[in-house]
């Protein structure tokens, strides 16, 4: 579809202005429709971001907050996402939203597929924000090009809204919602920083396949904002 890209003068100014818009974002939601809903990505980058957001003045007890995907581990574990956003986002006024997890107590991901669909079809698709990172190898989401499922989860045909994957380059099973749940949301996000970060994505774009650059999939498919800084 499109990429616009905001592009900031600092880390520190892109989330002053970033968490702003999503604070209004889903205060615009909230008054439509009586609730909203917040899909987040694990990384080092959003760290800042949730930071500033837990402190914004939303009426947090209507949200919803996910993530984009997870890895499959315990939440007390170093590697989990959830864990992540429990202690940055999570926070201060934010701690009123209401969390779902993508882990399940199954053993291996794709048991838990059925359930987190059942749970999610409660929740209610379309998001209406979804905030996307990208890895140096062009994924985004746990949709990896190294992986087996990358090709089921970039299917707009298929109706899964979420599918388990492994990585080859990465540890870790996971679970991730595909490519058709994310690009259905009302606004999509690329939270980026660093030159090497926008040189990857511009290379996707211009360059790569969507299987062997999965956020190439996303911009085709979708309206994105990218929000930069060096």
């Amino acid at each position: 579809m499109s990429l616009h890209t905001h592009t900031f003068t600092s880390a520190d100014e892109l989330v002053s202005v970033f968490s702003q818009r999503i604070a209004d974002t889903l205060k615009q939601a909230i008054s439509e429709k009586g609730k909203a809903s917040l899909v987040v990505s694990g990384g080092s980058t959003p760290l800042p971001l949730f930071k500033a957001l837990c402190s914004r003045p939303v009426d947090w007890s209507k949200v919803t907050i996910t993530l984009a995907d997870e890895r499959w581990v315990d939440n007390q574990d170093a590697a989990s996402n959830e864990k992540l956003v429990r202690e940055n986002l999570l926070q201060d006024k934010a701690a009123a939203a209401r969390f779902v997890a993508l882990k399940t107590q199954h053993d291996n991901a794709e048991d838990g597929v059925d359930e987190l669909t059942r749970t999610f079809e409660d929740v209610g698709l379309p998001f209406d924000i979804v905030i996307l990172g990208m890895g140096e190898d062009g994924h985004t989401a746990s949709l990896f090009p190294c992986s087996a499922q990358v090709e089921a989860g970039l299917d707009l045909n298929s109706p899964a809204m979420l599918i388990a994957t492994q990585p080859t380059t990465a540890p870790h099973q996971r679970m991730s919602f595909t490519l058709k749940a994310l690009v259905s949301s009302a606004h999509v996000f690329l939270h980026l920083t660093g030159q090497k970060k926008l040189d990857v994505l511009n290379d996707a774009i211009e360059n790569a396949s969507e299987l062997e650059k999965p956020i190439k999939a996303v911009c085709d498919k979708a309206t994105v904002e990218l929000m930069w800084a060096p």
